[in-house]
């Protein structure tokens, strides 16, 4: 099931700095962001393989998960948050604020055949 963890977050009174270091359970090999979202919902998708790591770093966004077992709605409203996706994890991406930039580490590269479009 997806779950949220939190970045290790340094702070003082020049900002915040966080690192995301040895906190995904997969080796990264595609980084990509969504921004510039209107009222679109994006996503609408499991994967075969690809296990996922969102990030909103700017505004925020809600993503909407279902694991075949259990429905859950995660905010992603801190840069400091991090929801790990796992392929089995059918979700989708909405209510984007208009600044939003969602960061997205994957452990696969792009390969259409490992979508899922079809929900659990």
């Amino acid at each position: 099931m997806a779950n949220i963890i939190n970045l290790q977050t340094h702070t003082d009174k020049r900002g915040n700095l966080t690192v995301i270091e040895k906190i995904t359970p997969f080796d990264i090999k595609r980084i990509f962001y969504i921004y510039g979202v209107d009222n679109s919902e994006r996503g609408g998708h499991r994967h075969k393989k690809t296990i996922q790591a969102a990030i909103c770093i700017q505004g925020s966004c809600i993503i909407s998960n279902n694991n075949g077992k259990q429905k859950q709605d995660f905010i992603l409203d801190k840069p400091s948050k991090c929801l790990i996706l796992l392929p089995e994890d059918y979700h989708t991406m909405h209510n984007f604020t208009k600044d939003a930039i969602l960061m997205v580490l994957a452990s696969e590269y792009y390969d259409y055949n490992d979508y899922i479009f079809e929900d659990h």
